[in-house]
């Protein structure tokens, strides 16, 4: 996905940071609500365009941010001159042991070829008694299609598969694309690492949304 994210840069920028736009405004405080205080140091994979960790570190939070768009790492780092932004792959961090207290995936993890992997690494530069927070797309959400009379699923829920669509509003397009794994298989990865769900989230949207569908799953996940 490496290659798609910089060939959208300049769309998901302009999507990302036009006011009232993107629905990441109408979700991101029950997100922060499961973010534990800042600690020694926080880390974010697949950061982006960078609003995220802009978010982290209005709360306090010393952040680094990482991605593999070198062009989304420029424009966060230009929004955010004092935070520390770095070209990463979040399935083979450049980083050592228990260097973090907190890591941080924002709607990253279902972008990711190898999201087993970065769950892995995530594991690895927790700190004894971290924190791993996450939220991806409800992959209901992505495979759900409505046929005039009620929802119909674009492939079976329980397999793992790629995703992507193309959206236009208000002037804007982005294409997104990714993968929808079953809830089961983010588990078994948590599992796998060593990690431990300790709370997790179907936020009810503050906005009326037609469809009724749950959009996004938030959990925190403990070393």
């Amino acid at each position: 996905m490496k290659s798609h994210w910089e060939q959208e840069a300049a769309n998901w920028i302009a999507w990302a940071r036009t006011a009232g736009h993107d629905v990441y405004w109408s979700y991101r405080d029950p997100f922060f609500e499961l973010v534990p205080p800042p600690g020694r140091a926080t880390l974010e994979i697949g950061c982006g365009e960078g609003r995220v960790c802009r978010d982290l570190a209005s709360r306090g939070h010393l952040v680094t941010g990482i991605d593999q768009s070198l062009s989304l790492l420029r424009a966060a780092a230009s929004a955010h001159p004092e935070g520390t932004y770095a070209i990463a792959d979040a399935s083979a961090l450049p980083f050592d042991d228990g260097s973090f207290d907190l890591v941080v995936a924002y709607n990253s993890l279902m972008d990711m070829e190898d999201m087993p992997g970065a769950v892995r690494e995530a594991e690895r530069v927790l700190a004894p008694g971290g924190a791993f927070c996450v939220c991806i797309t409800n992959p209901i959400a992505d495979l759900a299609r409505w046929n005039g009379n009620g929802w119909t699923l674009e492939r079976p829920y329980i397999q793992s598969g790629r995703f992507e669509g193309t959206y236009t509003r208000d002037g804007l397009t982005m294409t997104f694309k990714g993968w929808t794994h079953p809830l089961s298989v983010y588990s078994r990865a948590l599992e796998a690492a060593g990690l431990r769900i300790e709370a997790l989230r179907e936020p009810v949207p503050p906005i009326r949304r037609d469809d009724l569908l749950p959009m996004f799953v938030m959990f925190r996940a403990a070393r």
